[in-house]
């Protein structure tokens, strides 16, 4: 709390070129906690320039090197976890058994993948004559959500340092605690005066300077799809890189062969992981018609046994709605699936019983849900589920891909052959079968207007790296 009025540019904490600020809230008590200082162009031209200026030298330095430094960083991030765990329960009402073992945890394994991509990767590779070497593009522009806060900078920033890039970063103005717990870890950890600089503020203003600045070669992004279009006009005029990552709406097709009794819990509960705020969830889920009414019974009792309440208690098993325009959202959209003819299977509008403060959500189950409807197309960005039927397997892919979005989905069957034939067929950035376990250097991003790009392990590094040919490198 005593850096939530500064900025980390160039190696020290500084102020602010104005006095602008923001404050933002406890999502469980809807009180305000603190004022956070946000930047301007002028603030971001100043971490541009001190970005520049060091990416002469650390471009230049070894793997050893920057395999080194992410070392650092990683045994911090280990130290501190409890910091940073609290740290997101607080900013973003995330529980805290969650912030433990799953937010503070991906997290750091970011970092981890980020030091193996370095240790066997080719930056030059011989192609008869040619040489193809793979060069840092130079200063990263990051932005960065508010419901996955420290997950998502880790997602960026440990693949460009590792491809010898230096950083740009403006996370959430809505969650910036763990931000800074981690900047103050970068410095810590000794990384040289510019490589790393954090600038608070807002989209439509710091956003907006690091997508235009000259001095930034290229620019990720994770937010919304508004979001990441307005940041790709906005790099457009200065045609660099931009690599996005945005809305989901991720089906979960259930072939009649599965394990109905396993997998269905499980769709439950990875729709609404993290309260649903995550642009991956498996908010559709597609279901054999015939098997209906087993899907709603099994759906809804795991709902029931789902603990809504204060993040901080280790029971919780969901935190509130992280702020309130997201709250706000989410009450609107259930009541247009109910205005909309979708059957309420649990849940529904208002606060869950006997909550009577906070941005609390009810977990809700929608059925009999049609493409046509608003829910079953909207990104809704809390724990909302829709359940809908299908007649034929043909059906069912059909229905997975009627969607603007393309990030990620979910296939279960008792027959692997059969699964991965469907999963070929669903046209999304990353298809889980049969619910496996996270892997944080599987490819990640999307298709159509989920974005453009991949992030984790050699390909979020290779989205910072140039490719040069030199002809007649070796002659011989």
């Amino acid at each position: 709390m005593t850096r939530i009025r500064q900025f980390y540019i160039d190696g020290a904490w500084v102020s602010p070129m104005t006095a602008g600020q923001t404050g933002f809230t406890d999502p469980a008590t809807e009180t305000q906690i603190g004022m956070l200082a946000v930047g301007t162009a002028a603030d971001v031209d100043r971490a541009a320039v001190a970005a520049r200026r060091a990416f002469a030298a650390f471009s230049a330095s070894t793997t050893d090197e920057r395999k080194a430094l992410l070392g650092r960083i990683l045994t911090l991030m280990e130290a501190r976890a409890e910091d940073l765990a609290q740290a997101i329960t607080l900013e973003m009402g995330a529980a805290i058994t969650f912030s433990r073992t799953t937010q503070v945890p991906f997290g750091i394994a970011h970092v981890r993948a980020a030091m193996d991509v370095l240790a066997d990767y080719k930056f030059r590779v011989q192609k008869g004559t040619t040489a193809i070497l793979r060069e840092p593009i130079g200063v990263c522009g990051l932005i960065t959500p508010w419901n996955w806060p420290l997950y998502q900078i880790t997602a960026k920033v440990a693949p460009a340092i590792a491809a010898g890039c230096t950083v740009v970063l403006k996370p959430s103005e809505m969650a910036p605690l763990s931000a800074l717990l981690f900047a103050q870890i970068m410095h810590d950890a000794g990384t040289p005066p510019g490589v790393f600089n954090l600038v608070n503020g807002t989209g439509a203003e710091v956003g907006s300077a690091i997508a235009s600045h000259p001095d930034i070669d290229m620019v990720s992004i994770t937010g919304s799809v508004r979001a990441g279009v307005l940041v790709a006009q906005a790099a457009a005029v200065t045609v660099k890189r931009v690599v996005q990552e945005l809305g989901g709406k991720s089906p979960n097709i259930l072939l009649p062969d599965a394990d109905f009794d396993r997998v269905v819990p499980l769709g439950v509960a990875s729709a609404f992981r993290n309260v649903g705020q995550s642009c991956s969830a498996p908010t559709r889920m597609i279901v054999p018609a015939e098997r209906l009414t087993e899907v709603e019974a099994l759906a809804r009792a795991h709902a029931e046994t789902i603990i809504v309440g204060d993040p901080q208690d280790p029971t919780t098993t969901l935190g509130p709605i992280a702020n309130r325009a997201q709250f706000d959202r989410v009450q609107k959209m259930i009541q247009v699936g109910i205005e909309d003819g979708a059957r309420l299977i649990c849940g529904g509008p208002g606060l869950p019983e006997g909550i009577i403060h906070g941005l609390y959500a009810r977990p809700t189950i929608f059925s009999d849900v049609t493409t046509g409807m608003r829910i079953a197309q909207e990104e809704i960005f809390g724990p909302v589920l829709c359940i809908l039927p299908y007649a034929t397997e043909a059906e069912a892919i059909a229905i997975a891909n009627d969607t603007v979005f393309g990030l990620g989905g979910h296939v279960q069957s008792a027959d692997l052959d059969r699964a991965r034939r469907v999963a070929r067929q669903i046209r999304a950035g990353q298809v889980h079968i049969n619910h496996p376990a996270w892997d944080a250097y599987a490819a990640f991003g999307g298709y159509k207007q989920s974005g453009n790009g991949r992030e984790y392990g050699v390909f979020g590094m290779e989205e910072c790296l140039e490719t040069k040919s030199i002809l007649g490198y070796d002659p011989t």
